[in-house]
């Protein structure tokens, strides 16, 4: 099917159409000798049809010429669809012979080592930004405060969906600066747990970037993309992860719950669902189910009904 060069008449098509119309069939020869761009792209368009027969051309009713041209171009457009995934699922077999030769001929290339603190920081920055559903991080001792202060990009994070999660060892209970920081990033919607044990200093970004420190004082790194490096670093987490206990941060900086955490709570106790809290508050059910998030990490509730039944009173019985 060859390609349409117009889809619409232009003032010379249009004048043309009307003067084969008033006269109702002329040659094609006339016609073409009046205007012989016009006459292609009214042929071109079918708003002309022409008989090979005895030579006539006559016009045709607009509406079906355009439904027959909309028709041709909707099959172009699912014919060039059909090519365009064909295209990209043609190469999915040369990308995996790629991708196997890449770790076959050069292992370390997807373990970036990094010696400077400007370096990581960059690094980092890049990797935080194009992040998007999960960041994992395990913090081990205690957390310097500048490291604390820039509040922007993890809730940049947690505005376009990610979900956070970080390990603390309990040092960071008693540590004034830390312990408010998990209070308020609670609120926001960043869980946290604790766990009495050694383990690593680690950053794990969608599960496809790990970040690991790579000497005690933490002035270098290593940033790892290899699929099975990244995948053994999450299980590492993820096992430390369930052996953690929650903390109440709120009681531990003498905190009272943000107002609109305690209501949500006050609503769920009351026995209404998250769909009429969402309701009774004005706010969406993506915001309620966050806070919701929020009030179990803060109670340590596995379901909806435990909630509920710990935040009766105002919480006073949790």
């Amino acid at each position: 099917m060859p390609e349409l060069a117009h889809t619409t008449p232009n003032e010379a098509d249009k004048a043309l159409y009307l003067a084969v119309l008033r006269a109702g069939r002329v040659s094609l020869r006339e016609v073409m000798e009046q205007d012989a761009a016009a006459t292609a792209r009214l042929l071109e368009l079918r708003l002309l049809v022409h008989s090979e027969v005895n030579g006539w051309v006559v016009a045709v009713n607009p509406r079906a010429a355009g439904l027959q041209l909309s028709a041709d171009l909707r099959g172009r457009a699912a014919g060039l669809l059909a090519r365009a995934d064909r295209a990209a699922s043609g190469m999915d077999a040369l990308a995996e012979s790629y991708d196997s030769a890449r770790r076959r001929s050069d292992p370390a290339a997807r373990i970036t080592h990094l010696t400077s603190l400007e370096q990581i920081q960059q690094r980092l920055l890049a990797v935080e930004a194009e992040y998007r559903e999960e960041g994992l991080a395990a913090q081990p001792g205690e957390r310097p405060p500048e490291y604390l202060d820039d509040h922007a990009r993890m809730r940049q994070a947690l505005a376009r969906g990610v979900t956070a999660s970080v390990l603390y060892q309990p040092v960071a209970r008693w540590t004034p600066h830390t312990a408010a920081y998990a209070a308020e990033a609670t609120g926001w919607g960043v869980r946290f747990r604790v766990l009495d044990e050694p383990f690593a200093r680690m950053m794990i970004f969608d599960r496809r970037v790990a970040i690991i420190s790579t000497a005690t004082a933490n002035v270098t790194a290593a940033f790892i993309e290899d699929p099975a490096v990244v995948e053994h670093l999450v299980r590492l987490f993820l096992r430390d992860w369930e052996r953690a206990v929650r903390v109440p941060w709120f009681d531990q900086v003498g905190r009272e719950l943000p107002e609109v955490l305690r209501r949500v709570g006050e609503l769920l106790a009351a026995g209404l669902t998250q769909k009429a809290v969402a309701s009774r508050l004005g706010l969406s059910e993506r915001t309620v189910a966050a806070h919701i998030a929020r009030l179990r990490e803060r109670y340590d509730a596995e379901t909806l009904f435990q909630l509920g039944w710990l935040m009766r009173d105002g919480g006073r019985h949790a």
